[in-house]
This record gives C-alpha cells, structure tokens and sequence, in this order.
C-alpha cells in the first residue's frame, strides 16, 4: 500500500512544524509550504491525496489558492483552515468546494480523521468502477 500524501501550505512555521510532525508519525508523505507560490510550482508535477491550506498568508489568500489549485487538479480534496473565520470566506469555500474548513486552533485529531475519511473516500470512488457507481 501506497503512502498517503498531504501537501500543507500555511505561513506560521509552527503549524506547518505541528501538521508535518503529526502526519508524518502517522506515516504519512508530507509537503509543506509557507507559500502558494512554491506549492503551486510542485503541484504541477506532482499530485497528492489531499491539500491542507490556510486562508490568511501573506503572498496570495487560501481561496485563491484553492481556486488554482482546482485548475490544476479539480479532484484534489481541499481543507481549509483559518484564525480568522468569516461567512464571506466559507461561502467561497462551498463556492470552490472544498470539502471543509477548520478554525483554528483545532483539535488535530479531528482534523487527522476527517481528512482520512476524505482519502479513504477519494480512494474508493476512484478504484471502483464506473458502471458500479452509476445506478441503470
């Protein structure tokens, strides 16, 4: 079995330190980024089960991120995260669905374990086969 693989992008060195340890423990690949700008540069060569993206950074916000990101890999479950929540934010969030958004600080395990249901999910639906899916 193939590891499973996060790409983190976060501009506090101490959550990306927290997320990369955690994940990591728990065997998992981990990417961390304090910039969409460098993300956006390996995303385009290289796919990951799931991205992990706070909304506030300083080069370009979390949902335009987002909304980059599903140019480039509109499969890619996204999760967002921020200190500063707001119903303008998570209305663009549903709007670019991502599949959900946390407020920090957050309890890690509950985030550790939506964020495997999300894979475990993805995993499924793209390993069973389309005539399975589809009801006649």
């Amino acid at each position: 079995m193939n590891k499973r693989s996060i790409v983190i992008i976060d501009d506090e060195l101490l959550i990306r330190d927290l997320l990369y340890d955690f994940f990591s423990e728990r065997n998992w690949q981990v990417s961390v980024y304090e910039s969409a700008d460098k993300c956006l540069e390996t995303l385009r060569s290289r796919s990951y089960d799931v991205a992990l993206i706070d909304i506030k950074m300083s080069d370009m916000d979390g949902l335009s991120l987002a909304a980059k990101i599903r140019d480039i890999y509109p499969l890619l479950p996204v999760v967002l995260m921020t200190a500063f929540p707001s119903v303008e934010n998570a209305v663009e969030g549903i709007r670019l669905k991502v599949e959900d958004y946390f407020v920090k600080p957050f309890n890690i395990n509950k985030l550790y374990k939506m964020i495997e249901s999300l894979v475990e999910k993805r995993q499924t639906e793209t390993s069973t086969p389309r005539s399975e899916k589809v009801p006649l």
